[in-house]
């Protein structure tokens, strides 16, 4: 029995078919642990959280997120993961790989999910719903990011400093600040900034393009908020007030 469930695994042979959909497996194990997604049964409890998994496997690839132990390191950079599938995500951004494309345009993704979540955005779909507002996200990332905003939440911390942020985006920008970095060069003066949203902005400056247009007369703006401030002169609101 081992030699031809061994013969099986070699000649890359599944024989057990899903009465469900249309997938094959290798072994019946393999068959009996995808059944659990028609049914949605998960048998296997992290014993840390209240999460539960269709396989043992997923339950172990879980309970690594408890544990500090990052055991999967990158040759090229040293980056270290806590899972095998994190490390491949990440060995695409040195090779320049992105094999998922999308049908709908021209952009490529170096993974499945991240390719799933951009489809969203040419079908309109935004399954993640917050339970405390009417807002509903294409991406649980999004939604998780979105949901700290009514927790106050703000895991992300400045080791140079005592500035906490909701997000790793902003806190990665707010390091550049530490370290002077100011990746985004402008490649007509020398100039050069932490955001790609600012050097776009001065970008304009180069090619005079002004796309903020004023709704009730012909003057554009380079930013929106310099259109912002020139509104009010046609709705005469006048924010600032003299303390005196």
């Amino acid at each position: 029995m081992a030699s031809i469930c061994n013969g099986i695994i070699h000649s890359g042979e599944k024989p057990y078919k899903c009465v469900h959909c249309e997938k094959h497996f290798k072994t019946a194990g393999d068959l009996q642990g995808h059944f659990r997604i028609h049914s949605d049964e998960r048998p296997y409890n992290c014993t840390q959280c209240d999460k539960s998994f269709s396989t043992r496997k997923k339950l172990n690839n879980h309970v690594q997120i408890h544990s500090d132990e990052r055991p999967f390191k990158c040759t090229q950079c040293g980056k270290c993961f806590k899972q095998s599938a994190g490390l491949c995500s990440h060995l695409k951004t040195h090779n320049g790989e992105k094999p998922f494309s999308c049908t709908q345009c021209d952009k490529c993704f170096r993974t499945a999910g991240n390719l799933n979540t951009h489809v969203r955005s040419h079908s309109g779909q935004k399954p993640f719903k917050c339970t405390q507002c009417d807002k509903s996200f294409s991406s649980a990332g999004n939604l998780n990011t979105h949901l700290r905003k009514h927790s106050g939440e703000k895991p992300f911390k400045c080791t140079q400093c005592d500035r906490c942020f909701s997000q790793s985006g902003s806190l990665k920008h707010h390091m550049m600040i530490h370290s002077g970095e100011k990746p985004f060069r402008c490649t007509q003066c020398d100039k050069s900034f932490r955001r790609s949203g600012h050097l776009n902005t001065h970008l304009r400056i180069h090619s005079g393009e002004k796309p903020f247009k004023c709704t009730q007369c012909d003057k554009s703006f380079r930013t929106v908020g310099n259109l912002n401030t020139h509104m009010r002169i046609h709705s005469g609101v006048k924010p600032f007030r003299c303390s005196k």
